[in-house]
């Protein structure tokens, strides 16, 4: 049974997201370095203490969504069936992540501009690309403890996790070059290029267990 959040939950989550937003907008009009906290906090009227409540910077805040989505994924792959295969899991753990889009206001439109943010700063492109290395590093060693094998012994564990996650953003990337983020689209272009990934995997392979 899904609890719906409380008021409380409800209030920080909406001031959660008018920061990201008043963010964004001043990384688009200013530059993400020229952008201070200061100006973030202003925009939705609290003050710096408050924000740092929230956010524990600038990338936190410009990373948030993304970081959110990594960690539905990587609940998702944690509860997935035991005897699933890891192909099968990673898959829909990576669905789970896009699931965010569809029931969070304003969701497409924020990741939509998240994304163009990071193309044009080195700065938020390096952070990403440790967050999206962390990420899989958390992932490979579920799909360790799923296969009950050391991943770091066994290479297809990574190998499998680097696969699925790094064509995912190939579509991500894709569909957002083409301006069709909007969720149902974005889901489309990531199964495409997912599909095309692993088609050629040996099927006992990509079904090992």
């Amino acid at each position: 049974m899904t609890t719906e959040p409380g008021l409380r939950e409800r209030k920080k989550r909406r001031t959660r997201a008018a920061l990201t937003d008043a963010a964004l907008e001043l990384f688009s009009a200013k530059g993400y370095d020229a952008t201070k906290v200061e100006e973030i906090a202003a925009a939705v009227e609290i003050s710096p203490r408050t924000f740092f409540r929230y956010f524990d910077g600038k990338e936190d805040v410009a990373l948030g969504q993304l970081s959110a989505m990594d960690e539905d994924a990587i609940t998702a792959l944690a509860t997935r069936p035991a005897d699933e295969a890891p192909l099968v899991a990673l898959r829909a753990a990576h669905s789970a992540m896009l699931d965010r889009l569809y029931e969070e206001e304003g969701g497409s439109e924020r990741f939509s501009a998240t994304h163009g943010l990071i193309a044009q700063s080195p700065t938020l492109l390096a952070a990403s690309l440790r967050r999206d290395a962390a990420t899989e590093d958390r992932l490979t060693v579920i799909i360790g403890e799923r296969q009950c094998v050391d991943p770091e012994q066994d290479i297809r564990c990574r190998l499998l996790v680097r696969l699925v996650f790094t064509s995912a953003r190939l579509g991500v990337e894709t569909a957002c070059r083409r301006n069709t983020c909007e969720p149902a689209q974005l889901r489309a272009t990531v199964d495409q290029a997912l599909r095309l990934a692993t088609a050629t995997l040996p099927a006992e392979w990509s079904a090992w267990h």
